[in-house]
């Protein structure tokens, strides 16, 4: 390989998988250049067939690639391609950092000892080894979701990271959690001028401080002090806010579907979700904390009683725990009935006979069969949702995009509520910060018709809970 030079501080080598994951990548590296070897585009060619996901953000690659090279001459393209002349960009995120294609062969003698020149990863690692001898002066960076890769380069003395641009936040703990305590002397700084009145049944404080800046809508502010005070924050405006007492679904009186609250944030989760103002709602939490149980009795009491809307779609993303057991015979809905035992096992708890005798197990077949529908993600684009209540489970295994595909299904009078674990993390390359249920409530944070809450105790038995802390 001839000793190519480059304008800039930095060069990043991009491994496919970064592009199969984000088509965007090449553009995301501010002024600095950006390296593409020849073995990363025989990859993209290999994946680009299939309607999956994968060979869809393969195609977009691409087409990426030719319109950059559009009218760009052989000359143009052996200096750089200017990244920001894309017009798939908006103008502020336009960059000044050019493309280079590896344009020539690579010498096999620069191979570091042991290295199987054969293999795709090493070839990469092989040109990045050879570009930061070669360029003395830069820092190259070889940019890959593959921790085995990166654990390579660094062995060889090539820098590698992870590709950050997607995550929504360095640290999981500063994603909002929907909820914040008020400390013991809340009101002796923010009662001073606070107002109160009551609206067809529901209570509302104005209330003015310091902390108020500090809130968001649709958050909720509870005491630990005693007096079982809750709020839900309706309204904010720089250090004054409105707030709403939030209904307490622990008691028996505000039970939702024969279902009660055990804990203040199942409280919490049951006043987003029977708020019909709230259009979209997450619950993030671990296993046993009940979020399938409460989207599944909200959905049936306003699908069913309340005639608010007129159906439920419940959908997930396939990701097996284990190995696959291949094919499933059978309609759409036959295929994702194994997928979907948490939904049936929560109906039998939820079915209007708590007996295990045959007419209770028909009664919950005949709620499934009418008012519960099974669809599968594969199928979601171009769809439109009317008056439905939309279940996404296992949300925590969907890339950000195919999150936006599925709530962009939305239509007038419908819910979407997302359910998911950031600790059961199934698909590859994804990770607790950039997963796509991170991706939603970082940014439908200050929505007003959006609400989220972290479910925190484990409601299911004392074994499952046991298991959770100590397995």
């Amino acid at each position: 390989m001839p000793r190519l030079k480059f304008s800039g501080s930095r060069l990043f080598v991009l491994d496919t998988n970064v592009l199969l994951h984000d088509p965007t990548s090449i553009f995301r590296f501010a002024e600095h250049n950006v390296y593409l070897p020849m073995v990363v585009l025989e990859e993209l060619d290999n994946g680009k067939k299939g309607m999956s996901e994968v060979a869809r953000n393969a195609r977009q690659v691409s087409r990426y690639f030719d319109q950059l090279m559009e009218s760009a001459s052989e000359d143009e393209i052996n200096k750089g391609l200017p990244l920001g002349n894309s017009p798939y960009l908006p103008k502020e995120e336009r960059t000044d950092g050019l493309l280079f294609f590896q344009t020539s062969e690579i010498d096999a003698s620069n191979f570091p000892t042991g290295l199987a020149t054969s293999k795709v990863d090493n070839t990469i690692v092989s040109i990045a080894h050879t570009l930061q001898r070669d360029n003395k002066d830069k820092l190259v960076t070889l940019i890959s979701k593959d921790i085995n890769l990166r654990i390579k380069a660094k062995i060889l003395g090539v820098h590698a990271e992870d590709y950050f641009n997607d995550q929504v936040l360095d640290d999981l703990e500063s994603l909002f959690t929907g909820q914040s305590v008020l400390p013991n002397d809340f009101w002796e700084s923010h009662d001073k001028e606070m107002k109160s009145w009551k609206e067809e049944g529901r209570t509302f404080y104005r209330i003015s401080g310091p902390l108020v800046k500090h809130w968001v809508v649709n958050q909720f502010v509870y005491m630990e002090d005693g007096s079982e005070f809750s709020a839900i924050v309706r309204e904010t405006n720089g250090d004054e806010a409105t707030i709403e007492l939030a209904k307490d679904h622990s008691s028996q009186a505000n039970d939702v579907w024969g279902v009660t609250a055990r804990n203040i944030e199942q409280s919490f989760a049951l006043n987003l979700l029977m708020d019909p103002e709230i259009d979209f709602v997450t619950l993030q939490g671990p296993a046993g904390t009940g979020k399938t149980l409460l989207a599944l009795a909200a959905a049936l009491e306003q699908t069913i009683e309340s005639k608010l809307y007129n159906e439920i779609i419940v959908t997930r993303v396939t990701v097996p725990v284990g190995e696959d057991i291949g094919f499933l015979p059978g309609t759409e809905e036959e295929k994702m009935n194994p997928w979907m035992g948490a939904f049936t096992d929560n109906l039998e708890v939820l079915s209007p006979s708590q007996s295990n005798d045959d007419w209770g197990r028909q009664a919950t077949q005949d709620i499934l069969q009418k008012w519960l529908k099974v669809r599968s993600l594969n199928f979601m684009r171009g769809r439109t949702f009317i008056n439905k209540f939309v279940i996404i489970d296992e949300a925590q295994n969907l890339t950000p995009k195919q999150m936006k595909t599925l709530i962009t299904r939305a239509g007038p009078g419908t819910k979407v509520v997302c359910l998911g674990n950031v600790a059961q993390i199934d698909t590859p390359y994804l990770t607790e910060t950039s997963s796509g249920i991170s991706y939603v409530v970082d940014h439908f944070k200050n929505w007003k018709y959006g609400g989220h809450i972290k479910l925190i105790r484990g409601e299911r038995s004392r074994l499952a809970d046991f298991a959770s802390e100590n397995l």
